[in-house]
């Protein structure tokens, strides 16, 4: 008879895994502590360049989460602002891109990576993905590349690092800027060194999903002085650091970050390193129980991915070999207590945005150049990273319930009602 719980079996699991956001008393009292203060709003614009233009000599809590969090890193300058979409923006028009430019970009990422560029009036330019890591494929960037071409935004997918080391010998050869999306990024490494302070720039999101979360909010890093002097600007309107308040010297955007967001995000950064650490231990512990089962295959992590940040953990589902459709996988795992899902329907190109003809580029011929892209919204199964906060022997119950759901694999048609 068959045991899975879809049909009426035992789930290998009741209990929920972590909640998220992990939060406590410091962070209550954080948020307590602006509030009494009366200084909800940043008035303090400069700090990101010179902390000494902090209010009344005390550092805002924005002003001092951009300085912890770019040391963190190993960058220098960091520079918080609403979103990671607005983040990436904020660079690019700070770079001077605009209209007549192309930024390459993989098609295997939420909809900002490509967006963010269009909303100044550059225009996305789709490369593959490598299907064993989900990033952008170095050997496919070249022909990716034209005379138009001012930046290549790899993103860290997942908290993966992306191949910087083959990217950045192209671009620096061509000499074209590296903007990294490092939104899935916090607490991941290339060769040592802080995801987002490899490039030119990161850029990062602190959205409610992220591994650190303030609700929403975003932050650049950048060892460039002169860039983050003009990201800061384009944050608040278009002022200057040392000009009369209301004098405007380019066309900036409102996208400060408030103290309550910079209250909440110093408590979440202290958090990391070990959160992360566990992460990093449960999803090393799961590959290897997952190995073991036959058409599941986990993503490779490269010898230069030195810290994997696991905003995501992914596996590549190979139907055939299983022997039955992912669609019936996820269902099946879900019955039996495991939160899973599909990930991405379809790259990018595919969203019915980029179908509008007024956009005068034809988005539709990316179908054939990025198979992989293609290919992985029809394999890969995601676990939210709140899953790796659990225990060791929660990971277990992932892989048994998985084990559960393939030796019952042959028995499912004769046991459904």
């Amino acid at each position: 008879m068959n045991d899975l719980a879809l049909y009426g079996g035992t789930p290998v699991r009741t209990k929920p895994f972590p909640h998220w956001p992990v939060f406590d008393d410091a962070e209550e009292k954080a948020l307590v502590e602006v509030l009494r203060s009366g200084q909800w709003w940043r008035y303090s614009m400069g700090e990101a360049i010179d902390p000494k233009c902090a209010v009344e000599g005390a550092q805002s809590k924005v002003g001092e989460f951009q300085k912890q969090f770019a040391r963190a890193l190993g960058a220098q300058f960091g520079i918080a602002c609403t979103t990671g979409t607005g983040a990436i923006e904020v660079v690019l028009k700070s770079m001077g891109i605009g209209p007549g430019d192309e930024v390459i970009v993989p098609p295997y990422t939420f909809v900002s990576t490509a967006t963010a560029p269009m909303l100044i009036g550059a225009t996305p330019v789709f490369c593959d993905i490598d299907i064993a890591t989900l990033n952008l494929d170095p050997s496919r960037l070249e022909e990716a590349i034209t005379p138009r071409t001012k930046a290549v935004m790899p993103v860290h997918f997942a908290g993966l690092a992306a191949d910087m080391g083959a990217i950045l010998e192209i671009c620096s050869r061509r000499g074209i800027a590296v903007i990294e999306d490092a939104c899935h990024g916090h607490g991941g490494t290339w060769n040592g060194r802080g995801l987002g302070a490899i490039g030119l720039a990161g850029a990062f999101s602190f959205q409610a999903s992220k591994n650190m979360t303030a609700g929403e909010g975003g932050l650049i890093v950048t060892d460039d002085a002169q860039l983050a002097e003009l990201c800061e600007s384009h944050i608040w309107v278009g002022r200057k650091v040392g000009r009369p308040w209301y004098e405007h010297h380019y066309l900036g955007w409102n996208y400060r970050l408030t103290e309550f967001q910079g209250a909440i995000l110093l408590e979440q950064l202290r958090r990391l390193p070990q959160q992360t650490a566990k992460r990093q231990a449960n999803a090393f512990y799961l590959t290897e129980q997952l190995k073991r089962i036959s058409g599941i295959r986990p993503l490779e992590v490269p010898s230069y991915a030195t810290g994997h940040a696991f905003h995501i953990y992914v596996f590549r589902f190979d139907e055939r070999e299983f022997g039955m459709s992912r669609a019936e996988f996820l269902q099946a795992l879900t019955a039996e207590g495991i939160p899973a899902s599909a990930g991405y329907a379809h790259p990018l190109y595919r969203n019915p945005l980029f179908q509008n003809p007024s956009l005068g580029r034809d988005y539709s011929r990316f179908g054939a150049l990025c198979p992989n892209s293609e290919r992985s919204c029809q394999e890969m199964v995601w676990l939210e990273h709140r899953v790796l906060l659990a225990e060791r022997k929660d990971m277990d119950d992932i892989a048994e319930a998985i084990q559960k759901v393939s030796r019952a694999v042959a028995r499912i048609p004769s046991s459904r009602p």
